[in-house]
């Protein structure tokens, strides 16, 4: 049986859901800490000889851990440091792994370097970065990442990767890919949530400027007061992220139980054109030709349809359930956040189980309605929708 919500680990253990941002995670079985690249490295090879699930752990706000917990090695990364390297118009940045991202995005604007003002405020650390490809609000990583800096599990060594073998496409890359399927997993362990490369540290190239770079998100620019392609001040761009931010529950704020998430749990959907016109032959047929289903470009021939938009038309709406539904304690139970459909939140007596009975109930929602198929945004660790 999984533990109870809050309940003490078995002794020597380390409970996981102190360490992710949904408070949610049963004990890990081996817990380590890493300091530097060559503990962590050392954790990661000590592992893998030992032939032990591992799962390297940041700041935890991009993961669902199950209630049982983790049945391996869990790493937490808590390397530091940052390195300028000036070159003319623009600035290296290399940043360690375990370096609190909200905080390189506030130092950056400050030293009066543009391209990532759009990605302040989200939780976790910089070495998660370049894995889910992070972006928000226009601007995503692979848009200013020159390298990163690897420890590869495959061939046993620390590797330096350029962008361009990073992979990256929509909330993905070539690391997050590199998870081998989970069918070769013998029962009873989890599928692999480590990819074959570590993170150690990430190098950003960034325009001097005390502007912005274009600000393409067309809430943002509406709050900034420009036009969309626009610029903006850096700290006024920033501020006005974080407060679209927290007006969305997407700040960290321990009073605030609407932050008690991970993040989004649904990715957009992108769709090529004929499943875009089964969409919206759908929607005219149940909301009326009157309704036009928003879409942005992403990529030749397809378009991004905001999950969002599909859950609150399939019926979900802000704060569903109000009322206790299983795998919760009462009103404390897993809900969709008052403040952002796409974030599933514990108000504080939630497990694992619960928040993924109702994400699977918001997944089949949306495919009776449209017949789109949603995918999970955070990394799944020991369960699965």
């Amino acid at each position: 049986m999984p533990p109870e919500p809050g309940a003490a680990p078995p002794a020597g253990q380390v409970l996981l859901a102190g360490h992710t941002t949904l408070r949610l995670g049963g004990p890990a079985r081996r817990f380590a800490e890493a300091p530097d690249d060559a503990e962590l490295i050392a954790q990661v090879r000590g592992a893998d000889e030992r032939g032990e699930p591992l799962l390297v752990l940041g700041g935890g706000s991009n993961l669902v851990i199950a209630d049982e917990g983790f049945p391996g090695t869990v790493v937490r990364v808590a390397t530091r440091g940052l390195r300028h390297e000036p070159g003319g118009e623009s600035v290296l940045l290399t940043v360690a792994a375990g370096e609190d991202w909200d905080s390189v995005v506030a130092g950056a604007v400050a030293d009066g370097l543009a391209g990532l003002e759009c990605l302040a405020g989200i939780p976790g650390l910089t070495g998660a970065t370049p894995i889910q490809n992070v972006g928000a609000y226009g601007q995503e990583v692979a848009e200013t990442l020159v390298t990163v800096r690897a420890y590869d599990r495959d061939r046993r060594e620390v590797v330096d990767l350029p962008a361009a073998a990073c992979g990256f496409g929509y909330r993905t890359s070539a690391f997050k890919r590199s998870l081998p399927s989970g069918g070769g997993t013998r029962p009873g362990r989890p599928g692999p949530v480590t990819g074959r490369f570590v993170v150690l540290a990430v190098t950003f190239r960034l325009g001097r400027s005390a502007l912005s770079a274009p600000v393409r998100y067309g809430e943002l620019a509406r709050a900034l007061g420009v036009r969309e392609g626009g610029r903006a001040p850096l700290a006024e761009v920033r501020s006005g992220v974080l407060a679209l931010r927290r007006g969305k529950g997407m700040v960290l704020d321990p009073a605030d139980p609407d932050t008690r998430s991970a993040g989004s749990f649904f990715t957009n959907p992108v769709l090529d054109p004929a499943a875009f016109a089964a969409l919206e032959r759908v929607v005219a047929a149940t909301f009326g030709p009157g309704v036009q289903v928003p879409r942005f470009p992403a990529g030749p021939g397809r378009v991004k349809v905001p999950a969002a938009w599909l859950i609150e038309r399939a019926g979900f709406a802000k704060g569903y359930p109000d009322r206790a539904v299983a795998g919760g304690t009462g009103s404390d139970g897993p809900r969709i956040s008052a403040k952002h459909t796409l974030a599933l939140v514990n108000p504080g007596g939630a497990t694992t189980a619960g928040l993924l009975a109702l994400a699977r109930e918001v997944a089949d929602g949306v495919r009776k309605a449209f017949g789109v198929d949603l995918a999970a945004e955070p990394v799944l660790v020991g369960a699965d929708l």
